[in-house]
């Protein structure tokens, strides 16, 4: 269609249950399950959860109220509502930022998604039994070094987003999005009830749930503790960005296709309580693990791939435990995937009038295809790295954690609060039609100014250690 007006009907969630599900779902991934554990693990534990905490109420929560509010008061995606909405200057550049950062975002998503299915049939052949950190470490470079088997897994990624995706919003996303979450949080249960019952697992309980804010402030001298403080801060704000996927539109969609019967900032705290909740509980049951079996908790992102295993093959029935660990993990990846993959198709429809069917087909296809850089990017084309940065997740992941996210959080905020844009009391109305607790006047000061300040942060600290590396090359 020449006007690029949606062919159908637009799609609703048939529940608030639905929606809250499928929001979370598209939150709840990888930042909760393996970003989350690890940096708290490196910053100390519990205090760096309070800091979190903090940041994800005056940071993520409110920009996850602004999209809502401007997905339901549009009702379309990012590709139509800056210029459904009225504003005084043009927002409609703004358009195409949650498109192609959602492309950048699943580029390496379903790379790393892949790994977690990869590793479900690995624990549970009892591959790592009695094993040590050294095997567990030459197994993982052995899968990622393996060209063929990567693309295959992201493939299945790919075609789960697409197969779900193409059922509909109703028939397809809420429903298999509602029973996986249903899934997860069963699995998880018993994963928390197991790890926390381990023999010496109360220290990793205390670790993870005791604040002792010395961990915040490590160093020999001022200088040294003052960095540590201020690494801890950074780490904090960006996971509040990252674990709600907010900046990129993709909760803005999901505002789009649900009714005005509640309140948004209810709706929101719903998403973030079910997003918190399962990133605590992925906590107790990763560091009381460790704790149990003598591990060091800050082992970084080897945590999931190199650590985890071998303290599974530890345990008894670590068989068991350790496949569920990673059908949890799958399934956590895969809500990401399929929701950011309705982004793509949404958008497409919203902006090019394209039915569903052919939207699920183009964008499954580009995305299939712009995903293999990654999988072959720590193996046949491990050589292509940007200094400071790294091989080609590292250089996707930094463009969408370090730039995508925290600038788009800037202009969903200038958006609702300017004059120039949609304004503050346009948002407000919105934000506060229906039921259940309003958003506040009085954070309208901070909604202007302190939350485009913290993003300009996070983007100029992201670049900071770059900055750094690259001079020092000379």
């Amino acid at each position: 269609m020449a006007t690029g007006e949606p062919t159908e009907e637009r799609e609703r969630f048939s529940s608030r249950l639905g929606f809250i599900m499928v929001a979370a779902g598209c939150a709840i991934g990888l930042g909760n399950v393996w970003r989350f554990p690890f940096i708290t693990g490196q910053y100390g534990g519990a205090a760096f959860i309070v800091i979190y905490l903090v940041f994800l109420v005056i940071l993520g929560l409110p920009v996850m109220v602004m999209e809502f509010a401007v997905g339901r008061a549009s009702q379309r995606s990012t590709a139509r509502a800056f210029e459904v909405l009225p504003s005084r200057r043009s927002f409609a550049w703004f358009g195409p930022w949650g498109y192609v950062g959602s492309y950048l975002l699943l580029m390496f998503y379903t790379t790393v998604c892949g790994w977690m299915l990869a590793y479900i049939p690995r624990l549970a052949s009892g591959m790592f039994t009695q094993t040590s950190a050294e095997l567990t470490a030459t197994a993982f470079s052995a899968l990622i070094g393996n060209p063929a088997e990567l693309i295959a897994w992201m493939l299945v990624s790919v075609a789960v987003g697409v197969v779900v995706c193409g059922l509909g919003v109703e028939k397809g996303v809420e429903r298999i999005t509602k029973v996986m979450m249903t899934m997860l949080l069963v699995i998880m249960v018993a994963l928390c009830a197991r790890a926390v019952t381990l023999p010496g697992a109360g220290a990793g309980i205390a670790f993870f749930l005791s604040p002792d804010f010395s961990h915040l402030f490590a160093g020999n001298s001022a200088s040294e503790q003052l960095s540590t403080f201020g690494e801890a801060v950074y780490a904090a704000m960006g996971q509040a960005f990252f674990t709600l996927s907010v900046g990129m539109g993709g909760q803005e969609i999901f505002g789009s296709r649900i009714g005005r019967e509640n309140r948004l900032t209810s709706e929101a705290l719903s998403t973030v309580a079910m997003d918190t909740s399962v990133a605590i509980m992925a906590g107790l049951i990763i560091f009381p693990a460790c704790f149990a079996y003598g591990i060091n908790p800050d082992a970084g992102p080897s945590l999931v791939f190199v650590t985890l295993p071998m303290v599974f093959g530890q345990m008894p029935l670590g068989e068991l435990w350790g496949a569920l660990f990673f059908v949890f993990m799958g399934f956590a990846a895969l809500s990401t995937v399929i929701g950011v993959f309705e982004l793509l198709v949404t958008w497409s429809m919203d902006r090019w009038g394209q039915s569903r069917r052919k939207a699920v087909l183009i964008n499954g296809l580009a995305l299939a295809l712009l995903s293999v850089p990654c999988a072959l990017g720590f193996s046949v084309w491990s050589g292509v790295q940007i200094p400071g940065i790294g091989d080609i997740q590292s250089i996707e992941d930094f463009v969408v954690s370090n730039n995508i996210l925290p600038l788009g959080g800037i202009i969903f905020a200038i958006f609702c609060t300017s004059k120039k844009g949609w304004g503050w009391k346009n948002f407000l109305n919105e934000a506060n039609t229906g039921k259940g607790l309003r958003f506040p006047g009085f954070m309208r000061l901070w909604c202007t100014y302190g939350i485009p300040a913290l993003g300009v942060i996070i983007f100029v600290m992201g670049y900071a250690p770059k900055i750094m590396a690259w001079a020092g090359l000379g």
